[in-house]
């Protein structure tokens, strides 16, 4: 799967996190779970951590399925 990428947030004053994908509104996260998504940015892999929150993990694989023997019609 390749590393995710593209990926950024702000942290508002008001404690309220958004993240962006390419410029685009990707998630926003207040209160306590904005809180344990600071913490983990902090500790891990900030754009694998970003794309996990949005859940835009599970992308990137596509084109490869669709190009596999089995998927072709």
């Amino acid at each position: 799967m390749p590393r995710p990428h593209g990926f950024s947030y702000t942290h508002r004053a008001d404690g309220t996190v958004v993240i962006t994908h390419h410029g685009r509104a990707a998630g926003t996260l207040r209160g306590a779970r904005a809180e344990r998504f600071l913490a983990e940015v902090g500790a891990g892999d900030a754009q694998l951590v970003m794309a996990r929150w949005t859940g835009a993990y599970k992308h990137g694989n596509e084109r490869a399925a669709r190009n596999h023997p089995r998927n072709r019609r």
